[in-house]
C-alpha cells in the first residue's frame, strides 16, 4: 500500500467518526491533492525525474528537496538566523480562512554558510559539496557577495549583503573538500576633507 493509500485508507476509518463527517473527508482529501498540484507546479523541470519499474509502468520522481537553517549568536549578541537549501516556505492566500503557508523550490539551492566579522576583516565559510574549484563562480563589490556554482547535478547560488564595506582587491578564496573560505580585508575610509584657501 502506497503513503497516499494508507493516509486515504485512515481517513475512510474514521470518517464515520462525531468528529469527522464524510464531507470533512472529502475537504482534507481535496487539500491534499491541492497541496501536491501546487507543489508540482512550483518544482522547476531538472527537480524532476520519470522513471520506468519493472511492471513497465512509469512513476515520477521529484528532487532533491533541501531546507535547514543554522542559529549564531552575532558580535551584539543578537541570534542570527540564516536559511539554506533550495526550498523556502511562503505565505499562500487563506483557505476558510485560515492563513496557510506554501513553498517556493528553486533549482539552485543556498549553501549552507556563515559571516564572520573578524575585525579588521571578513570571512566567509560556505559548504559547496559535489563541485570542483572550477566549477564555483564568486562575484564582489564593496558591499555584496555572490557565489555561485554548477555542475550537471549540483547547483548553488547565494548574495551575500556584507556587515561591512570591503576592498574587493584584497580578497582571497580558498577551496578545499567541499568547504569554501573567502577572506575580505574592510575597506579603510579616508578621512574626507579639503583645502581652505583664506582671502
Amino acid at each position: 500500500m502506497s503513503w497516499d493509500e494508507d493516509i486515504e485508507d485512515w481517513f475512510r476509518r474514521r470518517w464515520r467518526s462525531p468528529f469527522f463527517g464524510r464531507r470533512s473527508f472529502e475537504d482534507f482529501n481535496k487539500m491534499f491533492e491541492d497541496f501536491f498540484k501546487d507543489v508540482e507546479k512550483q518544482v522547476p523541470k531538472d527537480l524532476v525525474r520519470e522513471r520506468k519499474l519493472p511492471d513497465g509502468s512509469m512513476i515520477r520522481e521529484f528532487g532533491p528537496f533541501v531546507y535547514g537553517y543554522s542559529i549564531t549568536i552575532g558580535p551584539d549578541g543578537k541570534p542570527m538566523i540564516r536559511e539554506f537549501g533550495n526550498v523556502k516556505p511562503s505565505r499562500k492566500p487563506p483557505l476558510f480562512g485560515a492563513p496557510r503557508l506554501g513553498m517556493e523550490v528553486r533549482e539552485e539551492r543556498e549553501p549552507l554558510m556563515d559571516v564572520i566579522d573578524e575585525g579588521n576583516s571578513i570571512r566567509i565559510v560556505a559548504e559547496l559539496p559535489g563541485v570542483e574549484k572550477q566549477d564555483i563562480k564568486l562575484d564582489c563589490t564593496e558591499k555584496t557577495m555572490n557565489i555561485s556554482a554548477s555542475t550537471k547535478e549540483k547547483k548553488y547560488y547565494k548574495k551575500i549583503e556584507l556587515p561591512a564595506e570591503i576592498d574587493p582587491a584584497s580578497a582571497q578564496a580558498l577551496y578545499n573538500n567541499g568547504i569554501l573560505e573567502v577572506k575580505l580585508k574592510k575597506a579603510v575610509s579616508a578621512p574626507k576633507g579639503r583645502s581652505i584657501k583664506i582671502d
